[in-house]
């Protein structure tokens, strides 16, 4: 099954070149994502009990090669300490948060949470969020539609009026 990617931006932002750098980049990541190497790495690591570092472990050199790096410090607040994301790539004057969700996407909110992460850090105006497009957490239940949910939730944020300090999110469902 390919990754999929939907991506959401502030109106007044959609024409801009900070957006377009941001998209294209989002491009070349969904390239590396459809890869047949990496396609296989998430598909066996997609799977009812593993955690999300085996899924980040499929496109951590893909990642790297377009300049993200693992786990950035220093990017939050001191009053916040430990938080830091999956990786970190920087632009001009901001940058991109990217995490990796599996298990806990809606069950624990992680998305809304690295939603929030993106919103408090004054180093990133986007989010690149990978969430499985089907979820199990046990192989008999019936798969929960994590990719299209967390597209509706966050999507209500790049609705004029609802705008926070994420300018853009590109969220990937693999």
């Amino acid at each position: 099954m390919p990754v999929l990617l939907t991506q959401f931006v502030q109106t007044p932002l959609e024409g801009g070149d900070e957006w377009r750098q941001v998209s294209a980049l989002a491009g070349a990541l969904l390239q590396e994502l459809n890869s047949d190497a990496t396609i296989q790495g998430i598909m066996l690591a997609n799977q009812p009990g593993i955690s999300s570092a085996r899924v980040q472990a499929a496109f951590k050199g893909a990642a790297e090669a377009l300049g993200f790096r693992s786990e950035a410090r220093g990017l939050f607040s001191e009053s916040i300490s430990g938080l830091r994301p999956d990786y970190f790539r920087a632009l001009d004057g901001t940058g991109i948060l990217l995490e990796v969700e599996r298990g806990k996407t809606t069950t624990n909110n992680m998305d809304l949470l690295d939603f929030w992460k993106c919103h408090i850090c004054p180093h990133a105006h986007y989010l690149f969020l990978l969430v499985p497009q089907s979820l199990r957490h046990n192989p008999g239940m019936t798969p929960k539609r994590e990719y299209e949910t967390v597209g509706r939730r966050l999507a209500q944020f790049f609705e004029p009026g609802r705008y926070t300090n994420v300018r853009g999110l590109c969220l990937f469902g693999y």
